[in-house]
């Protein structure tokens, strides 16, 4: 190959000795600004190396000479953020959570703190817009199975539904009318008719007038003699069209049948108690939310005055 070398005539430049189909390749230098550039980064790059985490190994990399890491400013970063957000959630946390609405500024802050948290550990059931699903409660609207006051969803946080391992949580217990036998299922469909024309989805019949008297017997104890539902019992209104699981026949009728037994967990667990704060703040803001309720003077303690 070096015999085919030559001197190009027209540029005066050398070439490799390569040829293809008559066409000659020149050996032209690299320019010199290309050279230093790379020289350069060879620099950079051993420097790099020294100074910065850079080269791995069985149980972990280079520290560097400057002990610098990604994970380490991240750690500052939050730190700050920690140091920043600290007098804020101090005042949530000291302020009794029915007391939120007449502070407006403290109030937003739970809220948007509250919306964080939610799009962390809710959403997988409540969805994004927290419309939910079947089985999982939409918390937009005003239907409320134990209450929708602030201190009634912070409750309901805090010990979750039906959860078998936390003695305060939220329990109902609808018995599975047709598993244990304590309707047929002819009676089954006839309760299915009155719910769904209490609801206004069906024209009163005779099967619903069957059902009423069914109805008024095995299920007016929770639901109430209109359907209105009872918090006490956490006995969804039966009359306003708004459904967890359906209201079509068939899932009536299966859940009539089967009963439904949905289970929250209690987030006490999990998340600090002005975590859960910001989290009922923020589900109250969603606008379904309800005022406080005034105290029971039933409920007052021994001695107090008004």
């Amino acid at each position: 190959m070096a015999d085919k070398k030559r001197i190009d005539a027209p540029t005066g430049t050398q070439t490799v000795g390569h040829e293809w189909d008559g066409i000659e390749e020149l050996d032209t230098p690299m320019p010199r600004w290309w050279l230093l550039t790379f020289y350069a980064t060879i620099i950079f790059s051993i420097g790099y190396v020294v100074v910065y985490p850079a080269l791995p190994g069985l149980t972990g990399a280079t520290k560097g000479t400057v002990g610098w890491s990604s994970r380490g400013e991240l750690d500052k970063t939050m730190q700050a953020e920690a140091a920043r957000k600290a007098p804020i959630l101090s005042a949530i946390a000291a302020t009794p959570i029915e007391q939120l609405p007449a502070k407006p500024q403290l109030m937003q802050a739970a809220v948007q703190g509250g919306a964080a948290a939610f799009k962390t550990h809710c959403v997988q059931c409540h969805g994004s817009g927290a419309a939910g699903s079947p089985g999982y409660p939409n918390l937009n609207d005003d239907d409320w199975l134990w209450g929708g006051d602030l201190k009634a969803i912070e409750y309901t946080i805090t010990h979750g539904a039906r959860n078998p391992e936390v003695a305060t949580t939220r329990t109902s217990l609808m018995p599975a009318f047709g598993r244990d036998g304590i309707l047929t299922k002819g009676q089954i469909e006839d309760v299915v008719s009155h719910i769904r024309t209490i609801s206004g989805e069906e024209k009163p019949s005779a099967s619903a007038r069957r059902g009423a008297t069914l109805f008024e017997a095995n299920c007016a104890v929770c639901h109430g003699p209109a359907g209105k539902g009872m918090r006490e019992f956490g006995a969804p209104n039966l009359t306003d069209g708004i459904w967890l699981f359906g209201g079509d026949r068939e899932t009536l009728a299966r859940t009539v049948a089967d009963s439904r037994k949905g289970v929250m967990p209690a987030w006490d667990h999990v998340l600090s108690p002005v975590t859960i704060k910001m989290l009922a703040a923020y589900v109250h803001s969603l606008g379904g939310g309800e005022a406080t309720l005034a105290p029971n003077p039933a409920e007052r303690e021994p001695g107090a005055v008004e």
